[in-house]
């Protein structure tokens, strides 16, 4: 779902231009080698959980509202693995976005916790055994490697 404010600054700017918003992705391991997953509406690979954070929001406040949200799995952020830029991109909807982003490494609250469906963002959700990954980018199979080196310290992109 487009957060409120997103909408608001769509109307005043249009879908051409660039919007530069925070973003979280949730790599969600289970302690079992399995990643927790989602193939978003709009079709396309695979990838770990992601939103963007809303004004005032925590960014670790918002990779647990969006993975609950999306999923039904409550998870524990256990650290922050990286900050980063994402591409641009062009969303179904015609919108141009670019965006920080955080990548937290987390867990589920507790054992066995199934995954679903619960929100129109996603068409499949799942979790997947990280020697068996589903169709994904390059780019998303970067970023789970990055979070299973397990590294106390955060990624940060090299400046140029």
């Amino acid at each position: 779902m487009i957060p409120e404010y997103v909408s608001a600054l769509r109307r005043a700017v249009g879908p051409d231009h660039l919007l530069w918003l925070s973003g979280v992705v949730a790599v969600v391991r289970d302690g079992n080698g399995q990643v927790l997953l989602q193939r978003r509406s709009a079709g396309g690979p695979w990838t770990p959980l992601s939103g963007i954070v809303e004004p005032g929001e925590e960014p670790a406040a918002a990779v647990v509202r969006e993975v609950a949200e999306e999923t039904g799995v409550q998870v524990l952020v256990e650290r922050l693995a990286q900050v980063g830029t994402s591409p641009q991109v062009r969303h179904g909807n015609g919108d141009l976005a670019q965006y920080l982003e955080l990548v937290f490494a987390c867990r589920p609250t507790g054992p066995g916790q199934p995954a679903r469906v619960c929100d129109d963002e996603s068409v499949e959700v799942g979790w997947f055994a990280l020697d068996a990954l589903p169709p994904m980018s390059g780019r998303m199979r970067e970023i789970i490697a990055l979070v299973e080196r397990d590294e106390p310290q955060a990624w940060f992109t090299p400046a140029p």
